[in-house]
């Protein structure tokens, strides 16, 4: 076997874990005993009652951090988010403010009813200074409008506001210091629901465990807002066979967000 076929049989090994991971979470990796636990806890939750395929996901309580004062500092009295951002954006609270070359604060309407929450930015939000650009960001922009949203109309943001060096997760500490820059921006927008996009994301924002597909059977609660997990629009670039089933979760969220838009 030539070294170039060898690095293909590697890239193409880690690229299947990888989608794994994003798809059930880390007991793909955790040895055989810690497996064998969650495996009997999977056991007993499958045998709840799951809503119907194409039914509004029924609403949980979470640890949700709404209690939790988002901050005695100057910028936490920003009234709108031009104040907010030109206050926060020279962070330096940890290292990615040395390694970043854009804060990517957010974009879209500030009086949006719908929020959509990533984990980072990537190479080409950093470049650019603004969420969700480039090609995840183009099939965002498509699934929005499939369910009727323009672009336009929401707001996109990431949990954190810089890039981490080569795309690695977040770190808790890198979480600890910028999730409050995000309670203060819905705060600010005070929208009705939130698309959180990402395994990552959704368990950092919910402070779970959960693997993706559990996070996506439940509406949540976060700082007082109901809030639905989705996959990341770049995990379903690298796993096309993943477009169905956001799709029927981003029907679900449609349906609820007209659902509370006729009691109001």
């Amino acid at each position: 076997m030539s070294r170039s076929e060898a690095e293909k049989i590697l890239s193409d090994a880690q690229l299947f874990l990888r989608q794994q991971q994003e798809l059930y979470g880390d007991l793909f990796f955790t040895p055989p005993e810690r497996a064998a636990d969650q495996n009997e806890s999977q056991e007993m939750k499958s045998t709840r009652s799951t809503p119907p395929k194409n039914s509004v996901p029924q609403s949980i309580s979470v640890s949700d951090p709404m209690t939790t004062a988002i901050s005695d500092e100057p910028w936490a009295a920003a009234k709108d988010l031009p104040a907010l951002n030109a206050q926060i954006c020279d962070c330096q609270k940890c290292g990615l403010g040395k390694t970043r070359k854009s804060f990517v604060f957010g974009v879209g309407n500030p009086r949006a009813e719908v929020v959509v929450v990533g984990e980072a930015p990537g190479a080409d939000e950093d470049e650019k200074g603004e969420p969700f650009v480039g090609r995840a960001g183009q099939l965002l922009t498509k699934i929005l409008e499939a369910v009727q949203f323009r672009r336009e109309d929401v707001y996109i943001c990431n949990m954190l506001k810089c890039r981490p060096p080569n795309n690695r997760d977040p770190l808790p500490e890198e979480i600890e210091h910028c999730e409050p820059y995000l309670w203060k921006q819905l705060e600010i927008i005070k929208p009705k629901l939130i698309l959180c996009v990402g395994r990552i994301a959704g368990q950092s924002l919910l402070k779970t465990k959960a693997t993706l597909t559990e996070l996506r059977e439940n509406v949540h609660q976060y700082r007082g807002i109901p809030l639905m997990v989705t996959f990341h629009p770049a995990a379903l670039l690298r796993n096309p066979n993943w477009k169905r089933p956001c799709w029927e979760d981003v029907q679900k969220f449609r349906a609820m967000y007209d659902e509370m838009s006729k009691k109001t």
